[in-house]
């Protein structure tokens, strides 16, 4: 359970204020007009960036203070964040060992995942060889060796077509569950959260609110959120 315990979020003249608890399993949107802070909450989940007050904690540890690489949590960015002279198999493999020395184990781990994601056969292809969404899929199936009980999704398909940005939204959906991973997803687009999130948070006038029902939500929004979808 992820537990975002009284946080107080400032940089220069923005803040930002959250209180919320997201239940293990749950994937969560996130939601909120552009500057509101979205980008910015994750940035404190994952340990990139500084609260000035309040705790993040997970199964109620607290990991405020922790290292990004020693938080349970894989995040993934709009820009897939692959290397360009790896292939999509060492790419994943980073997953697993920074210096792609692995275990007949691992490899085995890691081709796995590549096949779950529907990558079979373009294991030696590097991310130029490769489209938006098969990258996107390289990105997930890094996630899935991770093993990470928490992801965070900062639009990684913001730049993918209707059709595409679907399929990847439902390919999410599909590995979260039966990982039984807990999903935080920021977009700008409602029908995203209402596709898979089964709560949403809406990030609006310097505030985080708690999770409610996706649906609920979008039934009877809010005066900041009514305004925000036009």
């Amino acid at each position: 359970m992820l537990t975002v315990d009284g946080l107080e979020i400032r940089q220069d003249d923005f803040r930002l204020t959250a209180d919320f608890t997201v239940p293990t399993g749950a994937i969560v949107a996130v939601i909120g007009p552009s500057g509101a802070g979205k980008s910015t909450l994750l940035s404190v989940i994952s340990g990139f960036f500084a609260p000035v007050a309040g705790q993040v904690l997970w199964d109620d540890r607290d990991i405020t203070k922790a290292a990004p690489g020693e938080r349970p949590l894989s995040i993934v960015f709009q820009d897939n964040n692959l290397f360009p002279h790896l292939t999509a198999l060492q790419n994943v493999a980073l997953g697993i060992s920074p210096s792609l020395r692995l275990a007949d184990a691992d490899k085995g781990k890691v081709r796995t995942a590549l096949d779950r994601v529907g990558l079979q056969g373009l294991e030696d292809r590097k991310p130029a060889a490769l489209s938006g969404g098969q990258q996107s899929r390289v990105t997930l199936a890094r996630v899935l060796v991770r093993g990470k009980p928490l992801i965070l999704l900062d639009e990684p398909f913001a730049a993918l077509g209707p059709a595409l940005r679907v399929e990847m939204l439902d390919l999410v959906a599909e590995l979260a569950r039966a990982e039984r991973a807990t999903v935080l997803m920021v977009t700008h687009n409602p029908e995203d959260a209402l596709r898979i999130a089964d709560q949403t948070i809406v990030v609006a006038d310097g505030v985080a609110a708690a999770p409610v029902p996706t649906k609920e939500l979008f039934d009877n929004p809010p005066d900041h959120l009514r305004d925000y979808l036009g």
